[in-house]
């Protein structure tokens, strides 16, 4: 990580320590935290972190950008951060200016099918778009005419349904019946539906690895307060060999998503973030089904109760897994591209990173 990536981080650790800290969160009787939060967050520049100072934006480095997300992991924040991030992101590549306030994407399913015209009015379902109903405006990657085309939509003008995944966030599904843009323009040459959802599997990974990291730390923590038989449970080889797997997948899972991360950001858009990206969003989901489930096990019964923090981070961990493609979705994906290369070329991907 680099000097400036860490400062960044630090500066977003500090303002999810003091307004939104997992514990005060989980005991708060309404959502009133959320206001101050992302007001701090636009405040710092970190909302707009990937948007070029000419267009309004931060114009962080979009490695600054990857840790930030990881921050926002590790807190399971509850506000549309990396999808504000991503769709600044989405907007600048086409020279789009971003607009305040939070921000949501589209496409975030492979099936989802999403049409402009010339004049800018689109046509189309999206499902189970992030924050859907608290976001302001939507970022769209749509089919044009002439191909890939970027949109700005005010969610005011669409009528998003009532729907959440499995924590309870905003997950809705929005049909586009012939809406007008507030701007559109065509996206630049090798932006399209196939390098967008990899670099959201990519913030999703990076996501998941940050909660993942919280898991360990409560649970780890939980092993060495919690007695049984006039001894901390950790004491027993059994939930020893327990917590060890956990270290080991959010290991695994820091390592696969960081990797990705370091491969976009040095602008390798070629094969080889292909591999990182799907390889990344397959192995931490992979490593969010087992780190959630020993964690639960860890915890017995009070993990299970919405007064433990501990459903904020596996609850976020499994919703998270079907964003912008799922394991399996990418694991096909992976295959084929494999497969079409064929066995000749396999080491020389793989080595060449």
């Amino acid at each position: 990580m680099s000097e400036t990536s860490a400062i960044v981080a630090e500066t977003a650790a500090r303002i999810f320590e003091d307004l939104a800290d997992p514990q005060t969160v989980n005991q708060a009787k309404d959502e009133s935290w959320q206001a101050p939060l992302w007001s701090s967050l636009e405040e710092s520049g970190l909302t707009l972190a990937w948007v070029p100072d000419t267009l309004g934006g931060a114009g962080a480095a979009l490695s600054d950008g990857f840790e930030v997300v990881k921050v926002a992991g590790r807190f399971a924040a509850t506000v549309p951060l990396a999808e504000t991030l991503l769709a600044g992101w989405l907007l600048s590549e086409a020279g789009l200016p971003s607009p305040t306030g939070a921000m949501t994407v589209a496409p975030s399913r492979w099936s989802d099918e999403l049409k402009i015209d010339a004049a800018g009015v689109l046509t189309g379902k999206a499902r189970n778009v992030p924050f859907g109903k608290s976001a302001e405006h939507i970022a769209v990657l749509a089919d044009g005419p002439s191909g890939p085309v970027v949109a700005l939509v005010k969610l005011s003008d669409v009528r998003p349904s009532d729907g959440h995944n499995l924590a309870g966030d905003s997950s809705v599904e929005i049909i586009f019946d012939k809406i007008k843009a507030v701007a559109h323009a065509a996206a630049p040459a090798g932006l399209d539906r196939q390098r967008f959802m990899l670099l959201g599997a990519t913030v999703r990974a990076n996501q998941m690895a940050g909660a993942l990291e919280t898991v360990l730390a409560i649970t780890t923590r939980y092993a060495g307060e919690r007695v049984a038989f006039e001894k901390t449970i950790s004491k027993f080889q059994a939930v020893q060999h327990n917590l060890a797997r956990l270290a080991g997948e959010t290991a695994a899972a820091v390592a696969a998503a960081g990797s990705a991360a370091d491969t976009f950001a040095n602008g390798i858009l070629d094969d080889r973030f292909f591999l990182e990206a799907a390889g990344a969003k397959v192995r931490v989901s992979e490593a969010a089904t087992e780190g959630a489930s020993i964690g639960h096990q860890v915890h017995g019964a009070i993990g299970f109760t919405k007064e433990h923090i501990l459903h904020r981070f596996t609850l976020r961990l499994w919703s998270w897994r079907d964003d912008f493609g799922n394991e399996s979705d990418w694991a096909v994906r992976l295959g084929r591209m494999i497969a079409a290369k064929g066995a000749d070329e396999l080491w020389p991907l793989v080595a060449s990173r």
